[in-house]
């Protein structure tokens, strides 16, 4: 698993498809192999990124973090 932070933009959750996690008490699958999480905290569909960064000029570095199991 690898999670990048986008410069001046979302956390971004490369995982394999299919992989299950929790949200709000509810088990899921994710159809994609990327996960775009708000780092702006101004997103109308939290905890996933709507892209609002972009419109309130939010200002971030980019970096990655590489999680081996």
């Amino acid at each position: 698993m690898k999670l990048r932070f986008r410069e001046n933009g979302p956390y971004v959750l490369d995982l394999p498809e299919g992989t299950p996690f929790r949200l709000n008490g509810e088990e899921r699958r994710l159809e994609k192999a990327k996960l775009a999480l708000c780092r702006c905290g101004q997103s109308g569909n939290k905890p996933f990124c709507d892209g609002t960064h972009k419109e309130v000029g939010f200002q971030g570095e980019a970096g990655e973090i590489l999680v081996e199991p």
